[in-house]
């Protein structure tokens, strides 16, 4: 299983990390165009995780997504 570590950066101003996983069986790289996919259309949502919580992502309130090698601090 696949995962990035993301600090989105929201409308609002606002920033949050989160980890997005997949099961699929993609690479970093595909995984990374699939976030970046999703959250471009109009109705993208993604499941993330905050630390223990499940959050839902909805597109249409993100500005940024932010990926670094060393991955954000959860």
């Amino acid at each position: 299983m696949a995962s990035l570590v993301l600090r989105v950066r929201l409308v609002s101003g606002d920033r949050v990390d989160v980890t997005f996983e997949d099961a699929g069986g993609l690479d970093e790289t595909q995984l990374l165009d699939h976030v970046v996919t999703t959250l471009s259309e109009e109705a993208g949502v993604l499941r993330c995780r905050h630390g223990d919580r499940l959050l839902v992502l909805y597109g249409r309130g993100v500005a940024a997504v932010e990926v670094a090698p060393r991955g954000a601090v959860l």
